[in-house]
């Protein structure tokens, strides 16, 4: 089992999906299911309907799951395996204040060495421990060797027991921390390997830990994910427009266009354009770079520019708000200057909008608008363009640049011979 394991609390991230697009491919490759954990514990952060919200994106991206669980459910095994962890004495109840916490971390902030919690509660007499009414936490021993982990994209890590520490499991509240009930979920899940954001390797030794200390067996495999950086090399955030999927797909980049940006950075695809199910049948993680790999806007506006002229016409033509496979060959020639179906539908829409003509113009325009709507029809561009010049009498500059005002809603563009191609039939409703 594989698992996705988002957090309720805002727009899905570029990270957030590339690492469920991952989880995806190797799920059908490995022919294990895909789980999605919504972790929706932190109940001040969550954002009603973003749970939804991220469901349906996975639904727009043709990820496929075969279940999905929230976080809160499993607060009662929360519970109980941290019992078990104080009753096996793998645990201990931590009553020190957080006044307290905080001038020790001063202290070693002063000190210009790194906190750590000194375990002045791990080792306290049974008895203390039951009568004393003060509230606490439930903090994990940290461990007595060094914890090894093997990630496919990282290699073989180490991690000391002291980086560990004794690290608070159970809040005072009784709710469990992050750390905690992931690991515990990812046991109840048998979850046989992790694929998220390299941020989260800090949290690793310590879920492996838990379940160490827990005494799970069951060795699960890594592969954390190099962060994408912007145009300034630094993390992408939420100040960051690209980072939001919701922002790509609302500028007009398709789903497998942005899919295919994000398997293709920092790895070695045998093709630059290519569907996720393509990508099942090569994609591996141990191609993937260590390095971060950097958000391209321009790469990404290719390869959308791609994806749409792969598309049927008819379905070219609904992103700019028809069902006509001639207005969809008539896209496919603006193609050339747009790289997203926002752009398509800019260049689409003034064709069968008024006309704003420019004043040195407007004559030659009025003239020419008479002429075409007493045409009759005419099957090729020539035969049309020779009948409204010789009809009109406008020649040169003072014919062409009408036309294509009329035609187009615009005073430069593609060949207006390619576009009559696909407006022919439609000359009586464009020219009014």
């Amino acid at each position: 089992m594989l698992r996705f394991a988002p957090s309720p609390t805002g727009d899905m991230h570029i990270g957030n999906l590339r690492v469920a697009i991952f989880n995806y491919i190797v799920s059908k490759q490995r022919n294990e299911d895909l789980l999605v954990r919504i972790e929706d514990t932190d109940k001040e952060r969550n954002i009603e309907g973003k749970d939804k919200e991220i469901l349906e994106i996975l639904a727009l991206f043709g990820i496929e799951y075969s279940q999905v669980i929230y976080q809160s459910q499993n607060l009662h095994f929360h519970s109980a395996m941290a019992l078990q962890l104080l009753h096996n004495k793998k645990a201990f109840s931590c009553f020190c204040s957080s006044e307290w916490l905080e001038k020790k971390r001063e202290e070693a902030k002063a000190n210009k060495i790194a906190y750590r919690y000194d375990d002045a509660c791990a080792s306290l007499p049974a008895e203390l421990v039951i009568d004393n009414m003060n509230p606490f936490t439930i903090r994990i021993k940290k461990p007595e060797n060094t914890i090894v982990i093997k990630d496919h994209i990282k290699g073989e890590i180490s991690f000391e027991p002291n980086e560990v520490d004794s690290f608070i499991i159970m809040r005072q509240d009784k709710t469990p921390t992050y750390n905690f009930a992931c690991a515990v979920d990812d046991m109840l899940g048998d979850i046989s390997l992790i694929i998220r954001g390299e941020d989260h390797m800090s949290n690793t030794p310590k879920q492996d830990l838990i379940r160490t200390s827990l005494g799970y067996d069951k060795k699960i495999e890594y592969a954390h994910l190099p962060i994408i950086l912007n145009d300034d090399g630094k993390k992408m955030s939420k100040r960051d427009d690209a980072s939001s999927v919701k922002w790509l797909l609302e500028e007009g980049f398709l789903p497998s266009a942005i899919a295919n940006y994000l398997i293709l950075i920092g790895n070695k695809p045998p093709c630059e354009i290519f569907s996720m199910q393509e990508a099942i049948k090569w994609f591996n993680l141990d191609n993937i770079s260590k390095s971060p790999a950097r958000f391209d806007m321009d790469k990404l506006r290719f390869i959308n520019r791609e994806h749409l002229k792969n598309l049927d016409a008819k379905e070219l033509s609904r992103y700019v708000g028809f069902a006509d496979e001639e207005i969809g060959e008539l896209a496919r020639i603006y193609l050339e200057e747009s790289g997203t179906t926002k752009e398509l539908r800019t260049k689409i829409a003034p064709i069968f909008a008024p006309k704003v003509i420019p004043e040195e113009f407007q004559e030659q325009a009025e003239i020419m608008s008479q002429t075409i709507k007493n045409a009759p029809y005419f099957d090729e561009y020539e035969d049309f363009k020779n009948y409204i010049m010789n009809e009109s009498g406008l020649k040169g500059k003072n014919f062409f640049k009408p036309l294509r005002l009329l035609l187009t809603g615009a005073e430069h563009g593609p060949d207006v011979a390619e576009i009559y191609k696909y407006l022919k039939n439609y000359i009586g409703g464009i020219v009014k």
